[in-house]
Order: C-alpha cells, then structure tokens, then sequence
C-alpha cells in the first residue's frame, strides 16, 4: 500500500490512526450526501444493500467498498458493482448479530482484508467473528474471548475510536494479539487458529515493533479500560518475545503512565530500535539494551504534555491538546530532546551522546512559550521553532436528524451523539526562530519577529530558513541569521498565514482565506487566491493535494493545483462513513486519484485528474 504523506498531520493521521484500519465508532451520524462540485467528474454511483450507518470505507485503494450497518455488510468492487452482501447472523455460524464494535483491517493488493465483529451479549457468552471482506465468507468465530469491551459501551456513544484496546492486529505477521485477563493469545487472522499463549504478559499492546531478522516483537504493554478491574498488580512491562512460539526473551519494567489520546485513542507512546538500543518515548526517553532488556540511560521529562493540561470536559464540548512538544530528533550519533521544565514550566533543548546518554549541553531556557513542537538539524546548526500549531481532539455533543433506528420509528426527530473533530489551532505565546550551535548549544541567532504565530519551517538545502507569522512571509540565511526578505503577506489579502507547503522552487503559504505562492529565491509573490476560506488541514497524496473545510458541521474537501492555486473540484459530505483522517463521509484513494463520498446506502467515486 503506498504510504500516504499528511503534511499537516504527523503520526494520523501520522498520527493519529493506523493506515490500514477504519473503524466504525468513529463515525458521525450525519445526513447530508457527498455531491459532485467543481470541475470533478464522476467515475461512477452506487447503492449499498443495507443503510451504511457503521462502517462506509473504500479497501485497498478503492479494489473494494464496504458499507455496514449494526447487523450486516455490502461489499461493492471497483466498478461499483456488488460482490456480496448478507446479514450477519447468517454468514457466521455462532450467529453473531448486533456488533456493538466493528472494524476492517486492509491487507493490500488482491488480498482484500478482515471485517473483525464483536457482539457483547448481555445475557450469555460475548461472540466474535471474522469475515473476509473478499468472498463475504466467515473466516472463523470463537466464544473463548470474553471481557474485550467495556460492558455497556454503545457503539454511538463514541468512548472509544480505534481497534479494541484489547485486541491488536500484528500486521507482519498477519495475526491478532488478543489480552485476556491471565494472558495474551496470538491468533492467525484467517483461520483463528492460537499459535501461542504466554501468561508473562499482561494488559493491552499500546505499542509493538517486529524484528523481521530474528522474528522477535519488542512490545509494551498498557491497562486496558475493558480489563482495568480485573487485573490485580498490574506492572508496566516493556517485553521482547520470539513471534514463533511466545516465549518471553527479556521483561523489563518501565517507569511512567500510558495516556490515550481523546478522539485517536493512540498510545502516547513511540518506540525505535536503533543498533543494539531500544528507545522509548514516554514520559521522557527509556534506553534500553535490545539483547537482554537492561536499562541503559535515561532522560525524564513530560512529553506531549499529558494533554498539554488542556482537557475541557464540559457543555457540549470535549477538549484536548496535543502535539505541543518536538518529538526526539536522532542522528548518528547524538539526540536533540525538547525538555519541559517541571517546576518552572519553562523549555530548552538538550543535546545527549546515543550511546551513553551523557548530557552533552542544554540551551538557554525558554519562557513565554506554550508550544515547541519541532526542531531542526542544519549542517552545523539546530533550528527550534518556537510557538505554533497545536492538535486539538474533541467531541462535540451535536443533534441530528434521525432516519433510521428508534426515533424514525416514531415519525423521525433528532438525536444528540458526540461527533469527533481534530484540528490545528495556535495558542497565544511568544514565538521565536532559535538557531543553536551544534556544538555548544549557545545561541547563534534568535528572531522574534512573529507578534501574532509561527509556522513550521521549510528548510532549503541546509542554507535557507522559510518561515511565516500572521501577516508576514519571511527568509533567512541559517549560517548567519540574516534576513533575505521580509513579504507582507496581508497584502496577498488571503488571511492570516496559518501553515507553509514546500512546493519545488516555491513555497506556498495556507491561510484564512485562501492560499498565496512566494518564490524561494527573493520571496517574489506567484499567486494568491481567495477562493477556499476556513481550511484546517490540508494533505499532500503522491503529488495531489487537498484542504479541508470542517466549519459548520459539515466536510469540504477542495483538489488544489499548487502551480496556480487553482481549484480542481470540491466534494462536501455531512455523511456517515469514510476515513477518519479525511473527515465524516469521505475517503481518499492512497494514489491520491480518487475521492469516495458516502451518503447512507449511496456511495460515489470521483475523479480527481481529468
């Protein structure tokens, strides 16, 4: 599957969610259809057999379509024509019915993927079944899993928007890790079949990496809400295993808290294997030696923030912030931290040797600021960027229209759901463009012209710094700190800048408004356009790129042609389904050529280049 380059989402969307996975809770209860806008054109139109109110996804770039409501599936194939649909409780034998949670696994190629069912049941044993999303055909259920969702959780109330907490998909090995209360289960995704149970590790995956070499996982474990009261002396555990039979190689315990993300539920947790180290990254960064698990150094410090303390759970609104502080930035041979002051609350930036973790210098400390969410190696330099965008995840308690279910059976009405939103917004602070000597960690120049924000850097060739705030555009030399041109870029009358896209020999500025080009090498305007206004995200797909319009409860995605700022089309969607790194009702081919719009039981595929 080609990898899909979300500039303005790191981790999803980047970040965010896995690539390979969609997951029906996420997704809001909307009504409005996704319909041809702009110059698109329409590849085709088609209806699902059943409403689509769950899941509504495009597979392997667009080979299939799958649409779920609570109690079955339609799969359409490329053309828009159906390869099956059915009931779930007649495809699967253990009668799995009302699936209070569902997701679909994408294998890539021909190989179409899993439609993973859990249906709770009150009274009697929880069933899980899974179904080829191929053929329609049950690949295998079982009754042995019990406790893998909290009990009661209703699949709209959205209090949880990823896999199952209690079962990970093992994409290498093509197998699922399912957490029991006494143990984790290695299953095959085909068949069902247990390859191995080991009782030395206990809780939920929050992170795992493969070893293809030797065949290993290094993972780490978390509580799970759905096992939370069922575990006594629960211990933190970062484990290597042999994926082959489950034998434990090496267990070590790690200090600190896994935290969920709001809307995303991904893990605030990373993990690298480089040389013979493991680094992880929580609550600071863990050292570990990858042969026998030996604790080698480490710094402590939050990262992320917890949230960066900005939860708002009140009203109509759940609110979190993320994406505050610079992950780790690694070179051969040193690693460059962004360190939050505990006490003080202040940052600054250290520098420690890769194999000892000695403190090879820190930097002058940095008050005023709230965010510092990347730094930069150049050359001889490092460029911290001082200020910017921050992540906002959140629900919002919204009322919509009911056509289907309980109310409509009572002559329609509204219902209330909390509907996720995740998008970037700037923080009020003191921004700042801070260049560091690579070798002492002083100061070799700072520029604080940016009264209003900052956004990221496009660095050029180790030699020119691009940057804007609000209303200005600027360049600088980095060996110097000299400024080679100053553009006011509320002249392009487009709105303030709110993020930068390098574009070859240009860079184009997003803002309020609309989008304006400057050439890199005086700064010079190309264009600027106002068509597009109220943006939040934009993304760049093997060459295409698209913004995003949330505003107003809806989703506009816009094609733009970065030569000209020119519109290619649009697609607005209020619907159910789609990916959630596109927004509610669309889904995005990861060639970046097709755009699907769901709307119920319809579905629309749209061509993005004519």
């Amino acid at each position: 599957m080609k990898k899909v380059t979300l500039l303005m989402m790191t981790l999803l969307l980047a970040f965010s969610l896995p690539a390979n996975a969609q997951f029906g809770k996420l997704l809001g209860k909307g009504k409005s259809a996704g319909k041809k806008s702009g110059s698109f054109a329409t590849a085709w139109e088609a209806e699902f057999d059943n409403k689509a109110t769950r899941l509504a996804v495009s597979i392997n770039n667009g080979q299939y379509v799958l649409g779920t409501d609570d109690n079955s599936a339609t799969v359409l194939d490329a053309n828009g024509k159906t390869v099956w649909s059915g009931d779930y409780k007649k495809i699967t034998t253990n009668k799995t019915n009302k699936c209070e949670y569902q997701y679909v696994i994408q294998r890539g190629g021909d190989k179409g993927g899993y439609l993973f069912l859990f249906d709770e049941r009150k009274l009697g044993t929880d069933r899980v079944a899974v179904i080829d999303i191929a053929t329609g055909k049950e690949l295998w259920n079982s009754e042995e899993y019990q406790n893998l969702i909290p009990k009661g959780t209703k699949a709209e109330e959205g209090t949880d928007q990823g896999e199952l907490e209690t079962v990970k998909y093992i994409s290498e090995l093509d197998a699922f890790l399912i957490s029991q209360k006494a143990s984790v289960i290695l299953v095959k995704a085909n068949t069902g079949e247990k390859v191995w149970e080991t009782n030395r590790f206990k809780g939920g995956v929050g992170k795992y990496i493969y070893d293809p070499g030797r065949n290993e996982i290094v993972m780490i474990n978390f509580k799970p809400t759905a096992l939370g009261a069922l575990f006594a002396g629960f211990k933190n555990q970062l484990v290597k295993i042999n994926a082959v039979n489950g034998d434990i190689l090496w267990d070590a315990t790690f200090i600190g808290t896994i935290e969920k993300e709001l809307v995303t539920r991904r893990a605030i947790v990373d993990l690298w294997i480089k040389g013979d180290k493991l680094y992880m990254y929580l609550d600071g960064l863990q050292v570990y030696n990858i042969n026998n698990g030996q604790k080698l150094w480490e710094v402590t410090y939050e990262n992320d923030m917890q949230g960066a303390n900005g939860g708002l759970f009140s009203g109509g609104r759940r609110s979190k912030i993320y994406r505050t502080i610079a992950e780790p930035l690694f070179t051969d041979n040193a690693v460059y931290i962004v360190i939050l002051g505990t006490r003080d609350r202040t940052k600054y930036v250290e520098k420690h040797d890769l194999e000892s973790g000695k403190l090879l210098w820190a930097s002058e400390k940095i008050t005023g600021a709230f965010c510092m969410p990347n730094i930069y190696k150049s050359g001889d330099k490092v460029l911290v960027q001082v200020g910017g965008k921050v992540q906002v995840q959140e629900f919002r308690l919204e009322e919509t229209s009911a056509g289907f279910g309980a109310a409509s059976a009572f002559g329609g009405g509204s219902v209330k759901q909390w509907v996720p939103y995740i998008y970037w917004d700037y923080k009020a602070q003191k921004n700042s463009v801070l260049c560091l000597d690579d070798k002492t960690g002083k100061t070799s120049w700072r520029s604080e012209k940016f009264d209003k924000r900052i956004t990221d850097f496009i660095i050029e060739n180790d030699k020119t710094l691009f940057v804007g705030d609000g209303d200005e555009f600027y360049g600088y030399d980095i060996a110097s700190g000299n400024q080679l041109f100053d553009v006011k870029h509320n002249d392009a009358k487009v709105g303030k800048a709110t993020d930068v896209i390098d574009f070859g020999d240009k860079v184009v500025v997003l803002s309020e408004k609309g989008l304006a080009s400057y050439n890199k090498k005086d700064g010079s305007r190309v264009y600027a356009t106002e068509k597009i206004r109220g943006v939040d995200y934009f993304y760049e797909i093997e060459g295409n790129y698209y913004l995003r319009d949330q505003r107003n409860s809806k989703n506009i995605i816009y094609g733009i042609d970065m030569t000209n700022g020119e519109t290619k089309g649009s697609v607005q969607s209020k619907g159910k389904g789609g990916s959630p790194q596109y927004g509610a009702g669309i889904d995005i081919t990861d060639d970046g050529e097709f755009i699907f719009a769901f709307k119920g039981k319809k579905v629309e595929k749209i061509k993005v280049n004519n």
